[in-house]
């Protein structure tokens, strides 16, 4: 069973947050170390980044899609 967005919206940040926070803990080279793909710092720091943005864009398509609609 899936969580529901609002557990979500909640769990994603705590989760990518817990993850920089070990990444500074555990890496030598924190700030340098975050631009490899690899490492777990890369994907805590993306998280929050693109999921504002990709409901940003979704919210922005659907008022698109409404005012093509009703025009």
């Amino acid at each position: 069973m899936l969580p529901s967005l609002p557990t979500l919206t909640v769990l994603v940040p705590l989760l990518s947050l817990a993850g920089l926070f070990y990444s500074a803990s555990v890496d030598e080279a924190f700030p340098q170390g975050c631009t490899s793909t690899n490492s777990l710092c890369f994907y805590s720091l993306l998280l929050p980044i693109t999921i504002p943005v990709y409901v940003f864009f979704h919210l922005w398509t659907w008022m698109g899609i409404k005012l093509f609609r009703h025009n």
